[in-house]
């Protein structure tokens, strides 16, 4: 393995790596992106064959393409997927035709309110087939015959998806997913895959309190069939995140769980509001990324979801112009910190009892204020002692304790350390 640094640098170079792959729910282009990443970090791989249920849904065909082109009546190619990825409508079935212009077009998309961008269509789960181009593209094509060929597979295969886990001190699991489904969009979603990839390289340089589990699977049906082949373990998730739109300049979006009090959400609002980082906090709704599969009635799971400018909130979204200098180093980093910093309070927030509670203890002579020195930040730590020591009823977390007294929460958590190697608190 490659040494961690995290730099958005590296982030960004990753993400130069799997841009140019096809990627759709299932298929090669998935196994690749999933090879890229086991290069940066151990994955377990998973291959679900076609046809087994999960939950209400049914693993589909897998899907692989080789070629695809327009080409008019010279040969020339006028859309062409060895160009990008995008110029086919995902999951298209195999066409080799020759036709006019006229009944072309029934299968072509373009945007034509941007009229040099080529959208991100796909048919997933009704066949179909077709050409995504830009509109000034169609616009310049005159009538005439044109030849089309798709060169792609459906047939029985597998899904792909892997999981990389982080072992803590216990067993209780903190889930973070991204969504490997997409063919060449930088934001969405390998910057996702960047910063999940080189989050769980960050934590593995300690030993956090929590298990961590990072998820690679394609979008709606990977968390599906996750969810469908891990009963078991769901019990045992704490907290979540799904990462997407995580490279863009927007600032920082977080989209609280379906409960809206779960302990990811007050801790990444705290994080948010004390890192003075303009950011919004927006409520759940069940759309978006797979934070909704989560957090779906049965399982209910306390997962939000991450993002700078959200999904479907800037006009690049599902278009070419979501390309590589759509991201930038800097947001991969910004966004990677602010993971980082939610995740250090998440695995230290505990509940505490004080085992002197009657009466404030005597500080000084356990060397508590003495150890205090002359730090210029005494008073303060002085008071979030005293705070650790009125809440630690074993109701009350460290967050609990930053938030009630306006206290930084590593300034609390040093607290609690201090008093704990004193024996004036238990966990």
């Amino acid at each position: 393995m490659a040494r961690v640094t995290g730099t958005g640098e590296e982030m960004y170079a990753l993400v130069e790596r799997m841009y140019p792959l096809c990627r759709s729910i299932t298929g090669d282009g998935v196994r690749a992106t999933l090879d890229i990443v086991g290069e940066y970090i151990e994955l377990q791989r998973h291959e679900v064959p076609t046809g087994t249920q999960v939950l209400d849904w049914t693993v589909p065909q897998e899907w692989n393409i080789r070629d695809a082109y327009v080409a008019d009546a010279t040969g020339r190619r006028v859309v062409d997927f060895a160009a990008s990825s995008l110029h086919v409508l995902g999951y298209s079935v195999p066409v080799a035709r020759t036709m006019p212009l006229s009944e072309l077009r029934e299968h072509l998309h373009t945007l034509p309110e941007h009229p040099t961008w080529v959208p991100y269509r796909t048919s997933y789960y009704r066949p179909d087939w077709g050409f995504c181009l830009a509109q000034e593209t169609l616009d310049a094509l005159p009538d005439g015959d044109y030849e089309v060929r798709i060169d792609s597979t459906l047939a029985d295969g597998h899904l792909s998806y892997a999981e990389h886990v982080v072992p803590g001190q216990v067993s209780d699991e903190v889930i973070v997913s991204s969504h490997v489904c997409h063919p060449s969009l930088a934001n969405d979603n390998l910057a996702g895959i960047a910063v999940a990839t080189y989050l769980a390289r960050a934590l593995a340089e300690g030993t956090p309190y929590y298990t961590y589990r990072f998820l690679f699977a394609p979008g709606t049906i990977g968390a599906i069939t996750w969810l469908a082949r891990n009963a078991e373990r769901v019990e045992r998730v704490r907290h979540g995140l799904v990462l997407a739109c995580a490279g863009d300049s927007g600032q920082l979006t977080y989209k609280r769980s379906r409960r809206g009090d779960a302990g990811i959400d007050r801790v990444m609002r705290h994080v948010l509001d004390a890192s003075g980082r303009p950011h919004r906090v927006t409520e759940f709704t069940p759309y978006g990324y797979d934070e909704r599969q989560f957090c779906s009635p049965g399982f209910d799971l306390g997962v939000g979801s991450l993002s700078r400018t959200p999904y479907a909130g800037y006009p690049e979204y599902h278009t070419s112009a979501d390309d590589l200098g759509f991201v930038s180093p800097e947001a991969m980093e910004d966004t990677l910190a602010v993971c980082r910093e939610a995740f250090a309070v998440l695995d230290r927030d505990r509940a505490y009892v004080n085992l002197s509670p009657y009466g404030e203890p005597q500080l000084g002579r356990r060397g508590l204020y003495d150890a205090l020195g002359g730090r210029s930040d005494a008073k303060e730590a002085q008071m979030a002692m005293l705070w650790v020591l009125s809440l630690s009823d074993g109701e009350h977390g460290l967050l609990d304790v930053a938030e009630r007294s306006g206290l930084p929460f590593a300034t609390v958590a040093a607290a609690a350390d201090a008093l704990h190697g004193a024996g004036l608190i238990k966990a």
